[in-house]
């Protein structure tokens, strides 16, 4: 995605057409962010929107000593992270499931991992909680410290370490469980 500073001087006198042009330019590189943090794909289009009008306002305070699209994804980071600050107050339903595999599952079970696709491999990460999810993203996807994340997300250094391994035990979990179906199939 290459935005051109013209462009970009455009949307700052409000252009409508350049609005749109920018719109247009960077739609997919912000809604693969916001889909890494939406439950589907409509709460990721009303983050998209919601997070391209905060560009477009901030777009006076843009310097183009940084790159551009690092500008955006960092805005648009910081808008998905206030929207889970409000949503926070509803209460996460985690499920544990404990599963146990006798030893000679394990050479199959192997193999069957090789076959997990990325597709598969996203849906599990969007059936994690919502805060253990989003902080597996910051951390794994958006590299992110845990100092870092516990400002973004208003929490200690300690429940970001939590959630970042509970949210890869629940992975592990649930691939041994994918991965345990195929076997048995």
């Amino acid at each position: 995605m290459e935005v051109h500073p013209k462009l970009i001087a455009l949307c700052i006198r409000q252009d409508r057409k350049a609005e749109y042009e920018l719109y247009r330019l960077s739609y997919s590189y912000l809604m693969s962010i916001c889909l890494r943090y939406s439950k589907d794909r409509d709460s990721a289009s009303e983050s998209l929107n919601m997070g391209y009008m905060k560009i477009l306002t901030k777009l006076k305070t843009y310097k183009p000593e940084v790159p551009f699209k690092a500008w955006m994804r960092r805005i648009m980071i910081n808008t998905l992270i206030d929207q889970y600050r409000k949503n926070r107050r509803e209460s996460e339903r985690v499920k544990y499931v404990d599963h146990y595999f006798d030893s000679s599952s394990f050479s199959e079970a192997n193999e069957a991992i090789g076959r997990i696709d990325v597709q598969q491999i996203y849906e599990l990460i969007n059936k994690l909680p919502e805060a253990s999810r989003n902080v597996f993203n910051l951390f794994v996807i958006d590299g992110f410290s845990h100092k870092e994340i516990a400002e973004m997300l208003d929490i200690s250094e300690g429940t970001s370490k939590w959630h970042l391994n509970a949210a890869r035990q629940k992975l592990k979990e649930e691939i041994e469980i994918t991965v345990f179906s195929r076997v048995q199939k």
